[in-house]
């Protein structure tokens, strides 16, 4: 299973969330936040776990917990300064985790998404230009649930390269109400493999109608506007 380099995780931390950053030092913190969760994810699964599992479970993790944060304080010194004025102590954090904090979207204030790669899916490789996303809007009472079946599928191999979901965190960019799952696939002219992955998505519940966008139209910065179609499939 590919294990994201720590370069590449602050480069793919700060790509998700520069388009968001405030002129205070929150984001600093937050951006700290968000690489921090990958890099403690990357030490749990060389022990064989995810982080959501550990805490969905309310298994006591806080050897390894502290073993990444020392690591991260190494690697890291300015992001981990960044860190602890925002959010306290390590103890404070790992109490965040616990609570559901970047593993529950409707529980997660501090970040705009939560991430989930598919084994194998190395980000830096990628063509990006070639990628593409089944765009899933929910109800916030809905999201939960459905983000864990698709988190699931994701990192067990069962969708496409990678997925995400909008948290909790108020998104000033936002163009919905409703909470956002994306399911990216690696190849938009891959129909068949996209309408594979439609249909998965099916098994796994969602049924209603939804719309497949390019990165082509997002790197543009077209969106869903009166008359005009920014959706390459609909099904």
């Amino acid at each position: 299973m590919y294990v994201r380099t720590a370069k590449t995780s602050a480069i793919y931390v700060l790509a998700q969330n520069e388009s968001n950053m405030d002129t205070e030092g929150e984001a600093l913190a937050d951006v700290a936040y968000g690489l921090f969760e990958i890099l403690l994810n990357q030490h749990l699964k060389r022990g064989g776990h995810f982080l959501f599992e550990l805490v969905e479970s309310g298994e006591d993790f806080r050897e390894e917990y502290n073993a990444a944060f020392a690591s991260f304080e190494d690697d890291y010194p300015e992001l981990s300064e960044a860190l602890l004025t925002g959010y306290g102590t390590a103890d404070a954090i790992y109490e965040l985790f616990l609570s559901g904090e970047g593993v529950i979207p409707t529980k997660t204030t501090r970040i705009f998404w939560i991430l989930q790669d598919a084994p194998g899916f190395e980000p830096g490789l990628a063509n990006a230009e070639k990628a593409g996303k089944w765009l899933i809007f929910l109800d916030r009472d809905e999201v939960d649930e459905m983000w864990k079946k698709i988190r699931d599928a994701t990192c067990e191999g069962r969708l496409g390269i990678s997925a995400k979901v909008s948290t909790a965190k108020q998104n000033p960019e936002s163009r919905d109400e409703r909470m956002v799952i994306y399911v990216h696939t690696a190849d938009w002219e891959d129909e068949d493999g996209v309408m594979e992955i439609r249909e998965a998505l099916r098994s796994l519940g969602v049924e209603q109608r939804i719309g497949y966008k390019r990165n082509i139209e997002t790197f543009q910065g077209e969106y869903s506007e009166k008359g005009k179609k920014v959706t390459y499939y609909s099904a």
